[in-house]
């Protein structure tokens, strides 16, 4: 098990977690290995793991590691 900070709170996860993991887990949404989402919307999502934007293409292959500090950001439309 990884204890990591995903968004400000404190969890453990199994080992091999990746980033697209924790998004679909966000989300609520499957995603495609490509980090899209599997019914063809757009997921408005950015992710910085240890303050570093990770690409969305790179999500499947990134592991988390323990202590990781994760923010998962969903862009809000306002006005």
């Amino acid at each position: 098990m990884k204890t990591i900070n995903l968004n400000g709170a404190t969890e453990s996860h199994p080992d091999g977690t990746t980033v697209a993991h924790l998004v679909a887990a966000v989300t609520g949404r499957e995603l495609l290995p490509t980090g899209q989402a599997a019914d063809g919307g757009r997921l408005g999502v950015a992710v910085a793991r240890n303050q570093e934007i990770v690409p969305r293409s790179q999500w499947a292959a990134t592991a988390v590691e323990h202590q990781d500090a994760l923010e998962i950001v969903a862009a809000v439309q306002g006005g």
